[in-house]
């Protein structure tokens, strides 16, 4: 946690880019009927139509990010979301400093299931890993913007991957060009108060 926390507190730095980084998924579901009266009213039956994932990316301090839709949560689609962020959208960054939860599928191995090993190694070195702890995924601001993108862009029935991925993309892009930042206030200080009970007890003879 403490880790994490120092991480949110570095200056901003163009060459070492604080990247945060999440996935959600998103139900599909059938269009609502339109029902007759002066107010379109959305039925309460719906169809099942699948199911859809989203890669979030956030860069907290210069305010954007990028939403990536895809069928599947697996190692190779989230090893595809690091080779866009090092080869794509930081390509002269000396460092990427990533941010993640501990799932599985979040390591570098990821990587080499998706890549030759020449082409995953080098994506691995310009990452700089930083993991928050067990049920501490709060701590990765990506969480926040996915809570934002589903009350804001994605709370309401959509059944298919290419209109969520459309609505999503236009979500981004208006918060990008209003450079909408994440103004992280909680600290180390804070948490070894707060979150006290966390911490080991050390007995002093």
């Amino acid at each position: 946690m403490e880790d994490v926390l120092e991480v949110y507190h570095r200056p901003y730095d163009p060459n070492h880019p604080v990247i945060c980084l999440d996935e959600r998924s998103k139900a599909l579901r059938s269009t609502p009927r339109a029902r007759p009266g002066a107010y379109q009213r959305e039925d309460y039956e719906y169809e099942r139509t699948g199911v859809c994932n989203l890669f979030l990316w956030v860069e907290p301090l210069a305010g954007h990010r990028e939403v990536r839709v895809t069928k599947r949560r697996t190692a190779v689609d989230f090893a595809e979301q690091l080779r866009e962020l090092v080869e794509a959208a930081y390509p002269h960054a000396e460092k990427i400093v990533l941010v993640t939860d501990n799932l599985n599928i979040h390591s570098p191995s990821a990587l080499y299931e998706r890549y030759p090993p020449a082409q995953a190694r080098r994506i691995a070195q310009r990452l700089e890993w930083h993991y928050t702890p067990e049920h501490g995924s709060w701590l990765n601001m990506a969480e926040i913007e996915l809570s934002a993108l589903s009350r804001q862009c994605l709370s309401r029935r959509l059944d298919n991957q290419a209109t969520v991925a459309r609505e999503a993309a236009m979500w981004a892009h208006q918060r990008n060009q209003a450079q909408t930042k994440v103004d992280w206030q909680f600290t180390t200080a804070d948490a070894r108060i707060k979150l006290k009970r966390l911490y080991p007890i050390v007995c002093h003879e």
